[in-house]
């Protein structure tokens, strides 16, 4: 969790990608141990399996890019922290030993490139970047409109590189394992880039789009950790902890979430109509048939966008887009503020103007926690649990829940709780052909831009369709 920010900071340099394969292949020994404990290596309740389908298909899809016949991008969808981790093991594990199986000859490595988001360095630390960078890494900076260095690199990679480049194309976790939030264009643009610069080159391969789902699942239904998390969360937000006898149905788990979102979105609304001056009223129009739970939705999404216009009036930021549109253009806001470009060297800066570059970065990270939190409620929906009252998707919400209070309570340690050990479903997708629907899109920009929009249309509905 990104720890509070109390003074001005050199700006984010770009980090170049070294790829190196002793460094690539360590990571590969200690793969198992990082899924199984990844943060905390006393408490054994991290990813224990790993199922991947139709893996033959990406194992000859890498048989024919070895073979010079196509470039291709893996787009796999983000719930959750640990899916670079599982696409990691898909890759170095599963893909050759089917690969074997199958009879399908790999000349060589089995790796991608791929695209992160630069602000992970900023929370986990700088020996992050050097990792990532070692691996095959390349950093992003989330909301600008144009990341230079980073589209240069990765369209490079994309076209010329010796591996194929992977992307999240939701662009940031939802913590959701069956909901895929609106995904963003770069994807589809990349594609089509490549396409072009391969035309321009005058080479013949192929430009695909392989999408990837990526579920999880306990190993068994951590139903009496859920207890305690409620039980907790309960607790924290001041409400009398609720009794759940043994052998209760999800019923009661599902009263309990109700009773502890309504109260805690009954409380933000009262603390941004006190002390941010907004004008949320105690009531909510809605149609006459809403259920209590879409009137509740509807409540929160209301907080939602109140919480980003707190933030949005500040940055002096106009409301674009949804909800993660605007949380992105947020915290590139904010970034600039804190890390300054427009500073040579904040060390020869004088005392009085250090303590105004000090203030104006500690109040825009202050400002940021507002988007912060919208971030963590970006997919939840009315009746996402209702349709499928399980275990895990309990599990979601209530740690969505953790994840806010935390960040309001500027918790950095002990982090999320683990509920229970965890099995990974990843599912490859048909491959989506690009280079005709870039042939076909060249006869004027509209035509172009309506091109990427079916296409990320078409990729959002085939990882809609794969985790069903």
């Amino acid at each position: 969790m990104p720890k509070t920010i109390h003074s001005t900071q050199p700006p984010l340099k770009f980090i170049p990608q070294r790829f190196n394969r002793l460094i690539l292949q360590i990571v590969r020994w200690l793969l198992p141990i990082a899924l199984r404990f990844r943060t905390r290596p006393w408490l054994p309740a991290g990813i224990v399996d790993i199922e991947a389908k139709n893996v033959e298909v990406l194992a000859e899809l890498y048989q024919q890019f070895q073979s010079g016949k196509i470039r291709f991008l893996l787009a796999f969808r983000h719930p959750e922290v640990e899916d670079p981790l599982c696409m990691l093991y898909l890759l170095s594990h599963i893909v050759p030993k089917v690969a074997r199986q199958k009879g399908i000859t790999l000349q060589s490595l089995v790796h991608s490139y791929f695209l992160y988001d630069r602000g992970m360095t900023v929370w986990a630390g700088n020996w992050l970047g050097w990792l990532f960078s070692q691996v095959g890494g390349v950093p992003v900076r989330r909301g600008r409109r144009l990341d230079r260095q980073a589209i240069q690199t990765a369209r490079e990679l994309f076209a010329n590189g010796k591996l194929p480049i992977a992307v999240a194309p939701e662009g940031g976790t939802n913590g959701h394992s069956g909901i895929v939030s609106p995904l963003e264009p770069g994807v589809a643009q990349m594609a089509f880039w490549c396409a072009e610069d391969l035309q321009k080159a005058n080479r013949s391969e192929t430009v695909v789009i392989v999408p990837i789902a990526i579920q999880y699942r306990y190993v068994e239904p951590p139903w009496s950790k859920l207890d305690w998390l409620l039980s907790k969360l309960e607790a924290d937000s001041g409400l009398v902890v609720q009794e759940i006898n043994q052998g209760d149905s999800e019923e009661i788990y599902y009263q309990r979430l109700c009773r502890l979102a309504e109260y805690l979105i009954s409380e933000m609304e009262e603390f941004y109509r006190r002390f941010y001056h907004q004008n949320i009223p105690k009531t909510i129009s809605t149609d006459e048939s809403a259920t209590p739970n879409q009137v509740l939705i509807a409540r929160l999404h209301r907080l939602l966008d109140n919480s980003l216009q707190v933030a949005e009036q500040y940055f002096g930021l106009q409301a674009q887009g949804n909800f993660i549109d605007r949380c992105r253009r947020l915290e590139d806001a904010g970034w600039n503020y804190i890390y300054r470009e427009d500073f040579v060297d904040i060390n020869a800066l004088s005392p009085f103007k250090r303590g105004l570059a000090d203030w104006i970065a500690e109040e825009a990270d202050l400002r940021m926690r507002h988007m912060r939190i919208v971030e963590s409620f970006v997919a939840v929906s009315a009746t996402y649990i209702q349709e499928e009252p399980t275990a895990e998707r309990f599990a979601e919400t209530a740690l969505l829940i953790f994840d806010m209070l935390s960040r309001i309570q500027d918790t950095t340690l002990p982090g999320r709780p683990r509920l229970g050990l965890r099995q990974a479903q990843i599912t490859v997708g048909e491959p989506i052909s690009v280079t005709e629907r870039w042939s076909n899109s060249q006869s004027d920009r509209n035509t172009s831009r309506q091109a990427v929009s079916d296409l990320t249309k078409d990729l959002q509905i085939a990882l809609e369709k794969m985790i069903r």
